[in-house]
C-alpha cells in the first residue's frame, strides 16, 4: 500500500474543470434484473475507451463535482441514479445492488474497456457492497434483505468494476448515523424531549455557544457513545418488531385468506427518528483531529440543526431501517465489505471531511486485501469545496489524483496527463 501525504498541496482556487466541447451526453433508461427501472447519463469524449461510473444510494450524481474533473482528463462518466433517489424512505441497500448490476451491464454492453467504479460519501459503502456481492459465487450472494424480503442477487448478473475509487468516503449510513444520532431523546415521540446529562448541546456537559469550541471530557465521550448504540439498539428492536409481525401476518393469510392479515402484512408504518445531528466531534475539533471547520455536514450550528427536520434516517420503513440505517443489521459498511474487494483501489481523503476522519481512512485501505491499494490525502471538504476561502479546491485536487490513478492503470485512449 502506497500512502501519499498532502503532496498536492493548497494554492489558488481553482474552478471544477471545464467539460471538453466535444463531451456527447445521452440519457439511458434501464431495467434491472427485478423489472425497477432506473436512469442514467452518459457522458462520452471522442475516443473514450475507459468510464468511471459514479452512483449514491439516495442521492442524484447527474452534476456531481468530479464529472468535469473525470471529463477533462479524457474518461466516459456514467453516473446513475437508484430507485430510491432523492426519496430513501423505503430505501434498500440489496436492490440498490440490482440497480447498479444494471448500470455496469450496460457499460459492458456499450463496449468500454474499462470500468471504475467512484464511490463518494456514502457511494463509497454501495461500490464497496456491490463489488464484495459481485466477487462472490452467485449462490454465495444475499437472497434477502436483513428483514427477510427476498432479492434475487443470486440470480442477477453482477460484472465486476475493473477499479474502485472512494472519495472521502464515511463508514457506511448506518454507522454514519450511530456516530451522529442524539442519545438524550427521552421519548421517541417527543422531539424536544431531553435526559440532561446526556444533553451534547448542556454546557453542564462540555458544550459551548460558537463561535467557542466545546470541550467534552473522556468520561462523557464514552458515556455519550454507549448511549449511542443503546438508542440505534433500542430502534431496531421496533424495527424487527414489526416486520415480524408482517411476516407473521403474511403466513396467516397465505393459510387462510382473510384480507385483515393481507392489510396487516402490508401496515409496518413508517420510524420516525428525532435529532440525528449530534456528533461530538462537529464542535469539539480536538476529538479525531483533522484540518475540519466548526460544524456538521447539515450546518454550521449542529445546536439547531439537529432540532430541524434535515438528517439523516429521518423517515424510514422498518425493513429500510434494518438494511440502510442500522448499524447493526445493515450489510453497506465499508469495513466489512472492503475486505472482500480484490481489484486495485484508491482512497481519496479529505483533510477537512466531516464524516471521513484520518483513523477511518486509514482502516479502510488496510483493509483491502488487493496489493495494489492507494491512499492519499488532499485538502478539502467533505463535498469537495476547498479547505480556506482562497484554496484550491477538493474537488479539482482529488480530481488530479483520480487522473492519474486511473490513467497509470486503466489507460483511456483519450487520455490527458494533467
Amino acid at each position: 500500500m502506497s500512502t501519499d501525504t498532502d503532496r498536492l498541496g493548497a494554492g489558488r482556487y481553482l474552478a471544477p474543470a471545464a467539460v471538453p466541447d466535444r463531451t456527447r451526453t445521452t440519457a439511458h433508461e434501464l431495467t434491472t434484473h427485478d423489472g425497477a427501472t432506473v436512469n442514467g447519463l452518459l457522458r462520452v469524449v471522442p475516443g473514450a475507451t475507459t468510464v468511471a461510473f459514479l452512483m449514491h444510494p439516495r442521492q442524484d450524481f447527474s452534476h456531481h463535482v468530479l464529472v468535469p474533473e473525470l471529463l477533462s482528463r479524457g474518461f466516459a462518466v456514467w453516473t446513475q441514479g437508484t430507485r430510491s433517489i432523492g426519496n430513501d424512505l423505503s430505501l434498500l441497500h440489496e436492490q440498490a445492488l440490482l440497480d447498479m448490476a444494471a448500470g455496469h451491464g450496460f457499460l459492458r454492453d456499450h463496449g468500454f474497456e474499462h470500468v471504475v467504479a467512484v464511490g463518494h460519501s456514502g457511494g463509497a459503502s454501495l461500490a464497496a457492497f456491490y463489488l464484495q456481492q459481485a466477487g462472490r459465487a452467485p449462490t454465495a450472494r444475499f437472497d434477502s434483505t436483513p428483514g427477510g424480503k427476498p432479492v434475487p442477487l443470486p440470480e442477477a448478473s453482477m460484472p465486476l468494476a475493473d477499479g474502485l475509487i472512494m472519495f472521502a468516503p464515511h463508514p457506511g449510513q448506518g454507522a454514519l448515523l450511530e456516530r451522529m444520532i442524539d442519545p438524550s431523546v427521552a421519548d421517541e415521540a417527543d422531539p424536544l424531549s431531553v435526559v440532561p446529562d446526556l444533553d451534547p448541546y448542556d454546557a453542564a456537559n462540555g458544550f459551548a455557544v460558537p463561535p467557542e469550541h466545546s470541550r467534552y471530557d473522556a468520561a462523557f465521550v464514552e458515556r455519550y457513545r454507549a448511549a449511542q448504540r443503546e438508542r440505534i439498539a433500542r430502534i431496531d428492536a421496533v424495527a424487527w418488531e414489526r416486520v415480524g409481525a408482517a411476516r407473521t401476518a403474511k403466513r396467516r393469510f397465505k393459510a387462510d385468506g382473510d384480507p385483515r392479515d393481507r392489510r396487516a402484512s402490508l401496515a409496518t408504518g413508517v420510524i420516525t427518528v428525532h435529532r440525528t445531528d449530534a456528533d461530538l466531534r462537529s464542535v469539539d475539533l480536538r476529538l479525531d483531529p483533522n484540518d475540519r471547520p466548526y460544524g456538521s455536514l447539515f450546518g454550521r450550528r449542529p445546536d439547531l440543526t439537529n432540532y430541524g427536520i434535515v438528517g439523516f434516517g429521518r423517515l424510514t420503513t422498518p425493513e429500510a431501517w434494518l438494511s440502510t440505517w442500522s448499524a447493526n443489521a445493515t450489510r453497506a459498511d465499508v469495513a466489512r465489505c472492503v475486505a472482500d474487494v480484490h481489484v486495485p483501489t484508491l482512497l481519496v481523503e479529505l483533510t477537512g471531511d466531516q464524516a471521513c476522519f484520518p483513523a477511518d481512512a486509514r482502516r479502510f485501505a488496510e483493509l483491502v486485501p488487493h496489493p495494489d491499494v492507494t491512499h492519499v490525502r488532499v485538502p478539502g471538504r467533505h463535498f469537495g469545496a476547498p479547505l480556506r476561502d482562497g484554496m484550491t479546491s477538493g474537488a479539482t485536487l482529488a480530481g488530479k489524483e483520480l487522473g492519474h490513478w486511473i490513467g497509470e492503470r486503466f489507460p483511456s485512449a483519450a487520455f490527458v496527463f494533467a
